[in-house]
């Protein structure tokens, strides 16, 4: 392959009208009865658009519902943490302050690939699990200067902070022990690692977009764009083309490559707030999917939309690589789409697919599978930190 034939392939595969595409050609292909994996039941559609319009109106019963952000999660319990942010910035300017908070939002997702069910994270008197309990560890760590080599300025991620961190350092931001295990460990230092390797060359910090993209108004694909530009080198190399690492992307044999871009549509997606509270208009929302993770993909298999064609598959542990796990995310993302406009429907409202997350689809796959399943997915995954 010739550099601009790479270039090129490169490039298809950061769109997210890639991404909807060829998910879109995966759902096509299910529904004429051509996947080896799973079954689509579209008469079950409409009762899973009821149920998230149930948990929606529960959740938002104003329906004034702020978008699916790690900012949600950094106010766990009902605490107002922002304001602890905010106080410790308040002798900074707009922009110091958005890089700030930009710095926050990435190490945090980053940080977010599933924790397993026996993790938790104690602040004081309150406990916290799973993503909640991830981001206001994350939160906490960003607070006391963990990703920062500068003393005088803890509120920043660079590249020195970031090398210097080991097991020790992370298991003890994240109240890991014997008996608080949390999955995924080395997954996530070794993606903190290549980030700081990132920002070194760079001689950047995340917050450093701001400066780049702070023109109003800017896209919200253009974030996307800078994330997966920028943080290409953080993803382990096992999917590349030509020894170019390509991220959340997996080949199936349907689409030869799938993109699907999960945490860094996360991270685009709790990047939102910190640009609008800093005077940036953030436009094109719906140009992002939906987030291809455990608990949108656990809503379309609980309400049986999806059904798999074995159903002892579901007593097997599979990996983010094996083929059923790469068609059940893509499957996800284009049934997304779909459910997005009954939601809306039932609830008498448009609303943003950031919105239809939050209200939402992210709930409700929560809630089906603390009913069903105390909580667990219902598919069993091999995580290494990075995806889910």
């Amino acid at each position: 392959m010739t550099q601009l034939e790479l270039s090129e392939a490169i490039a298809e595969l950061r769109r997210t009208d890639t991404i909807r595409e060829r998910a879109g050609r995966l759902l096509a292909r299910a529904r004429a009865g051509d996947s080896s994996w799973f079954t689509v039941h579209d008469d079950a559609l409409d009762g899973a658009a009821a149920a998230v319009a149930d948990v929606t109106r529960t959740n938002y019963p104003d329906l004034a519902i702020p978008y699916h952000s790690r900012w949600r999660h950094f106010a766990a319990g009902g605490v107002d943490r922002r304001a602890d942010l905010d106080a410790a910035l308040a002798d900074r300017d707009t922009a110091a302050r958005a890089r700030a908070m930009i710095d926050l939002t990435v190490i945090s997702v980053l940080l977010d690939a599933g924790a397993g069910p026996d993790w938790r994270y104690r602040e004081g008197t309150r406990t916290f699990t799973r993503s909640e309990g991830l981001a206001v560890a994350s939160f906490h760590a960003f607070m006391a200067g963990a990703f920062s080599s500068d003393p005088a300025d803890p509120l920043r991620v660079d590249a020195a902070g970031l090398r210097a961190l080991d097991t020790a350092r992370v298991a003890a931001a994240l109240q890991v022990d014997n008996d608080n295990p949390v999955v995924g460990l080395d997954g996530r230092i070794d993606l903190l690692h290549r980030l700081g390797d990132v920002l070194g060359r760079s001689g950047d910090r995340p917050g450093a977009m701001f400066d780049v993209l702070s023109a109003t108004p800017v896209r919200a694909h253009d974030i996307l764009s800078y994330l997966l530009a920028s943080l290409s080198g953080i993803w382990p190399a096992s999917n590349s083309i030509d020894g170019f690492p390509l991220g959340d992307c997996w080949p199936h044999p349907a689409v030869q490559w799938l993109p699907l871009h999960k945490l860094s549509q996360w991270v685009t997606y709790s990047l939102l707030e910190p640009f609008a509270w800093s005077g940036v208009e953030v436009t094109g929302l719906d140009e992002l999917t939906g987030l291809p993770e455990y608990r949108n993909g656990g809503l379309m298999l609980d309400t049986g939309v999806l059904r798999l064609r074995d159903p002892q598959w579901a007593d097997r542990t599979w990996t983010p690589a094996d083929e059923l796990i790469v068609e059940w995310r893509g499957l996800t993302v284009a049934l997304l789409d779909e459910l997005a406009g009954r939601v809306c429907a039932h609830l008498g409202t448009d609303l943003p697919l950031a919105c239809v997350l939050e209200g939402g689809t992210w709930a409700t796959g929560r809630a089906l599978a603390q009913q069903l399943r105390d909580g667990l997915p219902p598919l069993t995954i091999r995580s290494d930190g990075t995806v889910f």
